[in-house]
């Protein structure tokens, strides 16, 4: 996936967050690693879930913001001097322009098809830690979507540490940017009411959890059907030029491992789908190419679909 040449990119939705240290926390009761992984890999939903440290944190005062640091002043500083030229080979630039582009295809593809307006959410560029208006998080959990501050999390050092070296995902740029995606189908989730299907339902290969996660994936491909023909809210070209057969299958790729069937035989468990929370690697497939193929919304409708 390559973005046009020239333009300055906006930055006003992305910050710089993280306080550089991970002390004061309580993830997955302080299990850590891969395993972490395993638990909280895309979950978008309230990191408290998972054992996270919550204390003192109010989302209303936090409003996903990140207390300051040096780290996040160096990001804030990075994400402020981003172009379009630079998003193809800079992943904090990368994520940067991934957010410009969903907001141009989501403002008009959500009043399109469903009549709704779309509101972008705040992106959190971070290392270490954050705090959130779900709690407290570590980079160990991977991106995430926080629904209380209607935020995505991203720690740019996931995509080498985790996704390539621990799961065996590609290191591509159409990878990370297909993660994105999958957050901001989070946030389109929480739009609609659905996000909250993943609480109520929380595991079984055709659980709420999964449904959501796979709804999510499908979202993503949805983005990805439209983004290189989606003009630029000034009428311009789209910021995406070209999306390669070798970028789709980079994305395939990347969702084949996450499939809860891959993460178990990664971290040496047996596969059990009673526990799973995402889906296999599969269907994880599958819900993306469905988005990517048909470009529609209601074909994204996991809740109904059998799985």
């Amino acid at each position: 996936m390559t973005f046009r040449q020239g333009g300055r990119l906006d930055t006003s939705g992305v910050s710089g967050g993280g306080r550089g240290g991970r002390r004061g926390m309580a993830v997955g009761g302080g299990v850590g690693g891969l395993v972490v992984v395993v638990i909280a890999l895309f979950l978008g939903v309230d990191p408290g879930q998972l054992g996270l440290d919550g204390g003192g944190t109010d989302p209303g005062a936090t409003g996903g913001r990140a207390q300051t640091s040096d780290s996040a002043q160096q990001f804030q500083a990075h994400i402020d001097q981003c172009d379009l030229q630079q998003a193809n080979t800079d992943t904090i630039c990368r994520v940067v322009a991934t957010t410009e582009s969903l907001e141009d295809v989501w403002n008009t593809q959500l009043p399109d098809q469903i009549g709704m307006r779309w509101v972008q959410p705040h992106t959190t560029i971070f290392t270490g830690a954050v705090d959130t208006g779900c709690g407290s998080a570590s980079s160990d959990i991977g991106p995430f979507y926080c629904p209380a501050d209607e935020n995505v999390y991203i720690d740019p050092a996931f995509f080498d540490r985790v996704l390539v070296r621990q799961l065996g995902g590609p290191p591509s740029g159409a990878a990370q940017m297909y993660v994105v995606a999958h957050e901001f189908g989070h946030h389109l989730q929480t739009m609609l009411g659905d996000i909250r299907r993943s609480q109520q339902d929380p595991q079984g290969p055709s659980s709420g959890a999964v449904r959501v996660e796979l709804q999510a994936d499908c979202y993503a491909g949805l983005w990805a059907h439209y983004a290189t023909s989606t003009p630029a809210p000034d009428g311009g070209p789209p910021l995406l030029e070209s999306l390669t057969g070798s970028d789709v299958d980079a994305i395939i790729r990347t969702a084949e491992a996450i499939g809860d069937d891959h993460i178990q035989r990664t971290g040496g468990a047996r596969v059990d789908p009673g526990s799973w929370t995402h889906g296999s690697s599969e269907m994880r497939r599958q819900w993306f190419l469905t988005g990517y193929e048909q470009g529609s919304m209601q074909a994204c409708d996991t809740f109904r679909a059998q799985l």
